[in-house]
Formats: C-alpha cells, sequence, structure tokens
C-alpha cells in the first residue's frame, strides 16, 4: 500500500467560520487522527460559494500533505529511524510460526522457509524495507530465480514466502498494515505444467526387482511402503511394539521420523490411520521381527530409526541402477522415496477397483468434497481388512526374508536383563 484513499474532508460551521475536518496520519501509527483547518469566514470579507467552499477544502488537505505517499511513507510504514527491513520481518514472521496455536506449522515446513529465505530471498530483496516489497520487487526476484534454472513449481514455492511475511505485518487491530493484490502476470511467474514435473514411480517389474534387494531391512522397507503406500517418515517411524496388530494384518500410524528423530505427529489430521496389509505382506514382516518385542521396526545397530537420506543414497539409488531403471523426467536412474506411494496409488486405482474414498484413506489422503466427509470407511475395518487381501499389493514377493535383529550387545544384554 503506497498511500492511503483519497479524502475530501467534512465542511461545518464552527462559530464565525466554516471549517474542515479530515484524517491526519500520525508518525509510527496506522491509526489516525483528525485534523481542522478554517476555510473562510461565515460572512462578510473572504466569505465564499459552497462550491468554492469544497474546492478550498480539497486544496487545505492537500497542501497538508494528507493524502500524499510521502507523507504516509514517512509517518505510517516507516520512519526514517524505524525502518524495519524485510529480513528483520522475515525473523518475526519465523519467530511467530513457531509459538502460534491457531494452525501450527511443522517444524521441518519452518526450518525448509528458513533455508529458502537465506538462499535466496534475504540476499536479494533482505534489505528493502518490507512495505516497499510490491509486484515490482517480486518480478526482479522472481527473473534472478529463473535465471539459476529453478523450476517453476520451485519458484512458485519460494515466491509464497515473501508474500506471507509481507502479510504478517499487522496492525494493533490485527488488520494487514500493507495488504498487496499480488498480480502472477506482472510478476511473470511461471506456469507449472503437472506434465513436467518430477513425479516418478515404478513399473511392477521395477518394484518386482526392489522386492529381491540384497540388503534385508532395506528390502522389507521397500515392500512395506509400496504396498501399504507409506510416507518414508511414516515407515520409518513404526516400533514393533506400538504400531501393530498381533498379527502383523493392521499397522497404525500416529507418528513420523525426520532426520533420524521422533516426531508425535504426521503431516495432516487425515495420515492419522489404521491401514490393513495383505496376509503375506503380514507373514513377511513376523518373519522380519523374528520374535522382536520393541524397538522400531527398521532401526540401526544402536536401535536408532533409520537415515530417509541415507537409504535414497545407500541403497534405493544402487539398486534402481542395478535394475536399468529410467527416470523418464530426469534421463538418470534416480528416484526419490515418494515413487513408492505413486507406486500404491497408480496400483489401487488402474488394476483394481478400490473406491476413492478406501484408496484416500489408506494413503492419508484429504478428501475434497463433501463426500468425502460423508464417507467412513474409516470406521469399518472388517472391510478393509477383506478389501486388503482381495487388492494384492501389484508386484511379485521374495520366499525368503532375513529377520532383522539389532546385533548391538548392549542392547541385548538390557533384553535378556529385562
Amino acid at each position: 500500500m503506497s498511500r492511503r484513499t483519497g479524502q475530501n474532508g467534512h465542511i461545518e460551521r464552527s462559530g464565525k467560520w466554516w471549517v474542515v475536518r479530515f484524517w491526519m496520519d500520525v508518525p509510527g501509527k496506522y491509526d489516525r487522527r483528525h485534523s481542522r483547518a478554517k476555510i473562510c469566514p461565515v460572512s462578510g470579507a473572504g466569505c465564499l460559494t459552497a462550491s468554492e467552499r469544497k474546492k478550498r477544502a480539497r486544496e487545505i488537505i492537500a497542501a497538508s500533505g494528507a493524502d500524499s505517499s510521502e507523507f504516509f511513507n514517512k509517518t505510517v510504514k516507516h520512519e526514517d529511524a524505524k525502518v524495519v527491513t524485510f529480513n528483520q520481518q522475515s525473523k518475526r514472521w519465523l519467530e511467530y510460526l513457531q509459538k502460534r496455536k491457531r494452525k501450527p506449522v511443522a517444524p521441518g515446513t519452518i526450518e525448509d522457509w528458513e533455508r529458502t529465505l537465506n538462499r535466496w530471498i534475504n540476499p536479494n530483496i533482505g534489505d528493502i524495507p518490507v512495505g516497499d516489497v510490491n509486484n515490482s520487487v517480486l518480478r526482479e526476484l522472481v527473473a534472478k530465480m529463473a535465471a539459476k534454472n529453478l523450476s517453476p513449481k520451485t519458484i512458485e514455492n519460494y515466491a509464497q514466502i515473501p508474500k506471507m511475511v509481507v502479510a504478517s505485518v499487522l496492525d494493533k487491530d490485527g488488520s494487514q498494515v500493507y495488504p498487496r493484490k499480488w498480480n502472477n502476470e506482472y510478476i511473470d511467474m511461471p506456469i507449472v505444467e503437472q506434465s513436467e514435473q518430477n513425479r516418478p514411480s515404478f513399473s511392477t517389474e521395477v518394484m518386482s526387482g526392489l522386492a529381491r534387494w540384497r540388503k534385508p531391512r532395506e528390502r522389507m522397507l521397500f515392500i512395506l511402503c509400496a504396498a501399504a503406500g507409506f510416507r518414508i517418515g511414516e515407515a520409518l517411524g513404526l516400533e514393533v511394539d506400538k504400531h501393530f496388530s498381533p498379527d502383523f494384518s493392521a499397522v497404525t500410524i500416529n507418528q513420523k521420523v525426520r532426520h533420524c528423530k521422533v516426531e508425535k505427529r504426521v503431516k495432516t489430521p487425515s495420515a492419522k490411520r489404521q491401514v490393513e496389509l495383505h496376509p503375506k505382506i503380514a507373514g513377511i514382516l513376523r518373519m522380519f521381527v523374528a520374535g522382536r518385542d520393541r524397538g522400531f521396526l527398521f532401526q540401526t545397530r544402536k536401535g536408532k530409526p533409520l537415515s530417509s537420506s541415507n537409504v535414497i543414497r545407500r541403497h534405493l539409488h544402487p539398486a534402481l541402477r542395478q535394475l536399468g531403471y529410467v527416470n523418464p523426467h530426469t534421463g538418470t536412474h534416480k528416484a526419490g522415496n515418494h515413487a513408492f506411494r505413486r507406486f500404491r496409488s497408480t496400483y489401487l486405482k488402474n488394476e483394481t477397483n478400490c473406491p476413492k474414498g478406501l484408496r484416500d484413506y489408506w494413503l492419508g489422503h484429504t478428501g475434497e468434497s463433501m463426500d468425502d466427509l460423508y464417507d467412513r470407511v474409516r470406521d469399518n475395518a472388517p472391510l478393509r481388512r477383506e478389501k486388503a487381501t482381495e487388492y494384492g499389493v501389484g508386484f511379485e514377493l521374495p520366499s525368503v526374508v532375513v529377520p532383522n535383529v539389532p546385533r548391538n550387545k548392549e542392547i541385548r544384554k538390557a533384553e535378556k536383563a529385562a
């Protein structure tokens, strides 16, 4: 907002004078105060007609600077000694996000936004007063990111951050001090082509090959993620004594692992769910656990959760290279852990008669319509078990599974002592 809305003032009689009342900005505050100025005498020398009084009133208001952008910038947006830069406001915004109770933001999201601010945004616009961040500034920022060959989707995501920072400047009544009408046409925001985004999935043949990977622990992880559609953090957060039914036919999702640390939360409310498994998957899991009654399903030698980045770098990518997999979007052998979820979703949607409500529930997706809200498949566990058996997994399973037993001697001694 570069200036206030123009005003004509209110003309009234005050004693022997016609006066005009109008609003004036107060230095350092968004609130305004009433100001009054004489126009002309009511009678005698200098008396003006009604139309002349209106004209004179507008001249008085213009001369006062009440409607000028310069006066607004000086008094409200940033006084010379109190300039708030975009960098300073972004830090205040991040601090607020970490403390707010309404719609809390996940720590991982805040960390990603902070990295983006430090890497791309603050080096380019951090010294600009936050009130001056507008469509023109964002246009230049988008041009710089495009010049560095960032993808359209990445640029779109990054450009949302300065918009949120500017919107976070509020007055004492909670109204935005710098409301903006962002114009993506003027900003020249790249158009995201869904078909060109890097969203790889696996074919049945590739998934069957991953199910025979030489490392038992990671092989079991690949199988479970593809057969149940888990997010990688959800799978790494599973604990033997907390999240499985006695026969391993159902898995409860209510926590996840991020950067090898457990977070007692999941991505969305819909992600908190119970997923039924095919009987063959349940049998393979029982063999894999091999009598363990506690600890993470997928754990290191010290009993800690696995690192998702290590799984990708040390096992998934080498396995895909060995299988001759080619990512159709990048032309390389690399794909992320989310490809397992895409495999499960694609299989259920195209090769079974799984209804959308059940598919969304198993995958932890949030419904988009009232029909989705009325669907109570989450309350019908017997039906879900029946359908999990009927639909299958969509790839070949190995016949032999090596149990995952921790080798740490201290852990084994502690278990024996218990």
